[in-house]
């Protein structure tokens, strides 16, 4: 059985639940609290998984990986069950286009660990650190809503089953909410990320249903 480490909160391991129940994978999961204990991914045990001491981090037997997208494409190179990439190079390449918009450009700015250091070395309070985080969902996002506008009408971002682009939109769109990003804009957006919130696997998966959750 896999072994999977992650936090609730954590987009990346929330892009990894819905992988894994889109596949219908079971997984152990082992709660790594990025806030309890000083940040239990900087204790030595984990950095001897995962040296960025981020989440996610998984085992299977020997074999281990970090890294959300990385995870997910080889759950779907050697895993049963639905493809989460499109056959066709091309829309395969778009696919992964906008999965990087948000994974690569949007995420990375309002990780714990940026947060944190705007707070400790330029004294941004939690006003501040809205605001940061807001300018760069709502620049993502916004790109995210032309591309999906660019593409050929389909029921999800890019096909009428959720792909990789999708497993990355709704857990961004979770982060907008937090950060009181105003989606009135984006459309496409939202009725995308309402669809898939409503399919069982991305349901599942969701923040508040972890085990490790705190309201």
């Amino acid at each position: 059985m896999i072994r999977f480490h992650g936090y609730f909160r954590s987009s990346s391991a929330y892009r990894c639940r819905i992988a894994f129940n889109l596949k219908g994978i079971e997984t152990e999961f082992v709660s790594i609290h990025l806030r309890k204990d000083g940040g239990q991914q900087k204790t030595p045990g984990y950095r001897a998984l995962n040296p960025q001491a981020l989440v996610p981090a998984l085992e299977e037997g020997d074999f281990r990986l970090t890294q959300s997208l990385a995870i997910i494409e080889w759950l779907d190179e050697v895993k049963p069950g639905p493809k989460l990439l499109p056959e066709e190079a091309g829309l395969r390449a778009q696919v992964r286009a906008f999965a990087q918009v948000i994974a690569c450009d949007v995420h990375p700015l309002q990780n714990l660990r940026v947060l944190d250091y705007l707070k400790a070395e330029f004294g941004a309070d939690q006003a501040a650190l809205d605001a940061w985080c807001g300018r760069w969902i709502t620049d993502g996002l916004a790109s995210c809503e032309a591309l999906l506008s660019a593409r050929a009408p389909s029921e999800f971002c890019f096909g009428d089953t959720p792909s990789l682009a999708d497993i990355c939109l709704v857990p961004q769109v979770f982060s907008a909410a937090r950060f009181g990003v105003d989606l009135g804009a984006m459309p496409g957006v939202r009725a995308i990320a309402a669809r898939c919130e409503a399919l069982p696997a991305f349901a599942v998966a969701h923040p508040k249903n972890q085990p490790d959750w705190e309201a």
